[in-house]
């Protein structure tokens, strides 16, 4: 198992005021190396065209990719904050939910490097993301 942290996912959905919680991006599950959430495809993630925005597909990978950096972490004086991230957008979504799951690359002391998938309803593949996290001391 990855996690250094207990969690359980009614904690990890508790954020409030923030864009995860304005898009209705929702932490659904986890195993020993992954992290999922879902999104809904609604007026909330749409681009004008009516499909979802792939801006808002790569706010769900930098959201579960993030979250499950620092759940990765043992050292309580530091967190996770994304360097780099880049998505390929392969499939048009235009209603329902999609679902994303990160899985780690690479976990080190200073990097950490995810993929992220996410999938329609159908589980066709919509939009593949790599997320590059640094891991830094809080503030």
């Amino acid at each position: 198992m990855i996690w250094k942290k207990e969690f359980t996912i009614e904690g990890l959905n508790k954020s409030e005021n923030n864009m995860v919680k304005h898009l209705g991006i929702e932490f659904s599950a986890f195993g020993e190396d992954y992290l999922e959430a879902t999104m809904p495809v609604d007026n909330r993630t749409l681009q004008p065209f009516g499909v979802l925005h792939g801006g808002a597909s790569v706010v769900l990978a930098e959201t579960i990719g993030s979250m499950a950096g620092y759940l990765c972490l043992i050292d309580l004086q530091k967190t996770t904050v994304g360097q780099e991230i880049n998505a390929n957008h392969l499939r048009a979504a235009s209603s329902g939910l999609v679902t994303g799951r990160a899985t780690p690359i690479h976990i080190g002391r200073q990097s950490q490097v995810w993929s992220i998938e996410i999938k329609n309803e159908e589980g066709n593949l919509v939009a593949i993301s790599r997320l590059t996290l640094a891991v830094i001391e809080m503030k």
